[in-house]
């Protein structure tokens, strides 16, 4: 059995574009979670209540947290087309995405649920986002609607699973950005 585990291991090891995916699903368990998903619940604990004050683009948001502060926040799990990036010009289907997240949330009282890596490397505040007044998972909600494609990156891979199953559908269903992209 030592030899065994051993060699699976090293198998693992030995091809390098499985690394970062052994070492996610190490960390997964190391968290005492499934590295398959988590069902669209938030977390316990760990939310922070806000009220979006200005949508961005189709994944990110200016929030004013429940002690004042804002923030920006990108979502967890998913990724949209680009319309205020510098430097790239508008994608397709980046408007309407947009438009999609404005009329989900803009003005609304959001939960904000941060991931393992609570920050990313421009300083905004990672989070699965959900509306308090239905608990609609918006993050799953867009990608469903074909509004967004998955993006994983661990360790914030808790709905990774679930977020690529409902891309999969919106995209043979051709919806959204899989029918006019």
């Amino acid at each position: 059995m030592r030899a065994a585990g051993g060699r699976i291991i090293r198998c693992v090891l030995l091809r390098r574009r499985n690394l970062p995916w052994f070492l996610a699903a190490v960390l997964a368990v190391m968290a005492g979670r499934s590295a398959l998903g988590g069902g669209g619940r938030p977390a316990s604990g760990h939310t922070q209540n806000a009220t979006v004050v200005r949508v961005v683009d189709g994944d990110t948001v200016v929030a004013r947290l429940s002690d004042g502060r804002f923030e920006r926040v990108r979502y967890i799990g998913m990724d949209t087309p680009e319309d205020v990036k510098p430097g790239v010009p508008v994608q397709c289907f980046s408007l309407r995405a947009a438009a999609a997240n404005r009329q989900l949330v803009s003005g609304r009282a959001v939960k904000l649920v941060p991931g393992v890596e609570s920050r990313d490397r421009y300083g905004r505040l990672l989070a699965y986002v959900y509306r308090r007044s239905d608990g609609l998972f918006v993050n799953e909600d867009l990608v469903r609607r074909g509004f967004a494609r998955p993006l994983t990156i661990p360790p914030n891979d808790r709905y990774a699973g679930a977020i690529a199953r409902l891309a999969a559908q919106a995209r043979q269903a051709g919806r959204g950005l899989w029918a006019s992209c």
